[in-house]
């Protein structure tokens, strides 16, 4: 589990642009230690969300987040 936690971090940690890289980063290094099976997978399915797609959910009132990731994202943007 300890390899899967640390895969995760790295690549929230890496996104590609340093925004994705500082929100997506803080959030994983603060929870991914509490988070339970269902919300690493659904953390990690986010992870594969492009950049610019998320930046957007992040920072703006976009309605077009995918149901299955809105409170993820609420959690995320607190």
């Amino acid at each position: 589990m300890e390899i899967y936690l640390k895969k995760l971090l790295f690549k929230a940690s890496h996104r590609g642009t340093k925004e994705m890289d500082i929100i997506l980063g803080n959030f994983a290094k603060k929870n991914l230690d509490s988070m339970n099976s269902d919300n690493l997978k659904l953390f990690e399915e986010l992870l594969e969300v492009p950049d610019p797609d998320l930046y957007k959910w992040f920072t703006s009132d976009d309605i077009s987040i995918p149901e299955k990731f809105l409170n993820l994202v609420k959690e995320i943007s607190k």
